[in-house]
């Protein structure tokens, strides 16, 4: 459900800012022109948030929050008051009004958001769709290191690739990025002088843009007091030096929830592939595992009843491959597939000399596998 800002200020070209601050969240927002429409607007729309002027013709704000807290409806909607004066006294006076915080004007709309998300859920306009992202969509992937050569290391460790890596040398740099723009990931060097990078991280987790943004913390291996530090504040993980490319990617793929099944389980002729890749790497082996039970058992919900593991790219057969292999023949025996493995002569003979391959039922061509789930393989 969509959270609703009421904005009640008799200048129009306020309400208009107000309207613009929130246009790329998902958010509805209401207006009035003053206390006596707000509070009408209030009563009928529930508002989540009001940002409320002081000085208004008719009734002001003053009297709006009085009415406002005088109501057993209305007294725990918080409010942001908008006023012209800066005084100590109007201050003072306004926090006896018990409002939440306030704002003088005139006012960056990056405050007000920063303001309001400190106060209630602000959700960028289709955050719930980023679950369904795929790993081959295009991703905004902000880097933060005084270092130039680790923002090229990443922008060559992710070049194959639709990722986009925004690199930024300077904290301010990086901080006027987000204003403009919302990454899908952020990646913030720890060893930045006087540990602006965990500043950083604070400023962007109190900012509503960012506040649920996925944050690595980048340092080399070692730096085990940096990397306690950061996990203890709450990054979403670390990304160690010397960068391994398919880590970081899985770490990106992981804390995205990209979809990476679609390339290597396929439907072909009625039958559930998995399609090895010919590097077959544990980072890939733990990827596969991870999407291997629901799909074979979305497979099997939707009616298949034969699956195939193509070993025909793979180039070596390893300790990784048997494991993965072991992993898929035991569930389709659990779940009643028939199964058959396609890999060349010389992956066939080195899974033979695995102890828990000896009972494999392997074919050369994936042609060949269907013709023997199809029970007409000779």
């Amino acid at each position: 459900m969509k959270s609703k800002i009421l904005t009640v200020d008799d200048s129009k070209t306020i309400r208009l800012i107000v309207a613009k601050a929130f246009k790329q969240f998902d958010v509805d927002i209401f207006e009035a022109a003053n206390g006596i429409e707000g509070l009408a607007v209030a009563a009928r729309e529930k508002p989540d948030i009001i940002i409320l002027d002081i000085t208004m013709p008719v009734m002001d704000g003053a009297e709006c929050i009085a009415k406002l807290k005088s109501s057993s409806n209305l007294k725990a909607i918080p409010v942001i008051m908008l006023t012209a004066e800066s005084g100590r006294e109007n201050v003072l006076k306004i926090a006896k009004m018990g409002i939440k915080d306030y704002l003088v004007k005139p006012f960056k709309e990056e405050l007000l958001v920063e303001r309001v998300g400190r106060i209630i859920e602000l959700k960028a306009k289709g955050e719930d769709s980023k679950k369904l992202k795929r790993y081959d969509d295009v991703l905004n992937i902000l880097v933060v290191d005084d270092k130039p050569a680790i923002i090229d290391q990443i922008k060559s460790a992710l070049a194959d690739t639709n990722w986009v890596v925004h690199g930024r040398t300077q904290t301010g740099e990086a901080v006027d990025y987000c204003s403009q723009n919302l990454p899908d990931v952020i990646i913030v060097s720890l060893t930045l002088p006087d540990a602006a990078g965990f500043v950083l991280f604070q400023m962007f987790r109190a900012s509503a843009k960012t506040k649920i943004t996925p944050i690595f913390g980048m340092s080399v291996k070692t730096a085990n007091d940096e990397q306690a530090r950061a996990v203890s504040l709450g990054f979403t993980g670390i990304v160690t030096k010397p960068l391994d490319p398919e880590e970081l990617k899985m770490k990106i793929c992981r804390s995205l929830n990209l979809d990476t099944s679609y390339k290597y389980f396929q439907h072909r002729q009625g039958i559930l592939t998995l399609i090895l890749p010919q590097v077959l790497t544990p980072v890939i082996v733990n990827e596969i595992n991870l999407h291997l039970r629901p799909k074979v058992a979305d497979a099997v919900d939707s009616g298949l009843i034969k699956m195939v593991v193509d070993m025909s790219q793979t180039r070596v057969a390893d300790v990784n491959l048997v494991r993965l292999g072991i992993s898929a023949i035991q569930l389709c025996s659990e779940l009643g597939l028939k199964h058959r493995l396609v890999g060349t002569v010389s992956v066939q003979e080195e899974c033979s000399n695995y102890e828990e391959t000896n009972e494999w039922q392997f074919v050369e061509t994936f042609d060949e596998a269907v013709l023997a789930l199809n029970g007409s393989y000779v």
